[in-house]
């Protein structure tokens, strides 16, 4: 009878999983809450030790450098005013003299260059070949034009070139007034069948294009 009465009396408690883990943390942060509170309390013991410390200290500094301020010597008494000068800015201007102002001897006016007689260019002399070639054919009515040149060196060239190869040729001067162009031109022939052979020759041997005149 009596353990059947404790039996009442005792009652199991039992808690389901989220019950748990409300429970563990609620106590966590009841922990955390208490962990922080003495961390504050702990800040607020050392500012106080710290400025009581502080203060410690400017009054010990202030007691030391007390009678050194006091000991000091004494400030130095302000200077005299200047005395005042017996002339005024108006007698020194009546009394100063002024200086005579030297005037400077004017310069002479610089002469004008004579400007130099201009240089006349003379006229390059005219233009020769060196080499003295015939400037007319031998008799005849039939002639053999291989060049028609504006260089006259050239062409002369070519004339002596045909010359020491045996061709009777001749450098044709143009007149005055008129091109000037310098024509190669060998002959002249009597006949017309020997300027044509001489024109094939020359077509053949010199690559000329000769052109046959009368």
């Amino acid at each position: 009878m009596s353990h059947d009465a404790a039996e009442d009396g005792f009652h199991e408690v039992q808690l389901s999983g989220k019950q748990v883990v409300f429970l563990f943390m609620a106590t966590t942060v009841v922990s955390v809450m208490i962990f922080l509170c003495g961390v504050f309390v702990g800040r607020g013991v050392r500012a106080e030790r710290g400025g009581e410390a502080l203060d410690a200290e400017a009054i010990a500094s202030n007691s030391v450098h007390a009678p050194v301020a006091e000991a000091g010597p004494p400030a130095d008494e302000p200077p005299a005013p200047p005395a005042e000068d017996e002339l005024s800015y108006h007698k020194r201007l009546q009394g100063a003299t002024p200086q005579a102002e030297e005037l400077k001897p004017e310069a002479a006016a610089p002469q004008p260059v004579p400007a130099a007689p201009p240089v006349q260019q003379q006229a390059p002399p005219p233009r020769t070949t060196g080499v003295d070639v015939p400037t007319a054919g031998r008799a005849g009515a039939w002639v053999v034009q291989v060049q028609a040149l504006q260089n006259r060196a050239a062409a002369s060239s070519i004339v002596q070139r045909l010359i020491s190869k045996g061709y009777p040729a001749f450098l044709l001067i143009p007149p005055a007034g008129s091109p000037q162009i310098y024509r190669v031109q060998i002959g002249r022939y009597s006949d017309r069948r020997e300027a044509d052979q001489v024109a094939r020759r020359l077509e053949k041997e010199e690559q000329f294009k000769p052109d046959i005149k009368r």
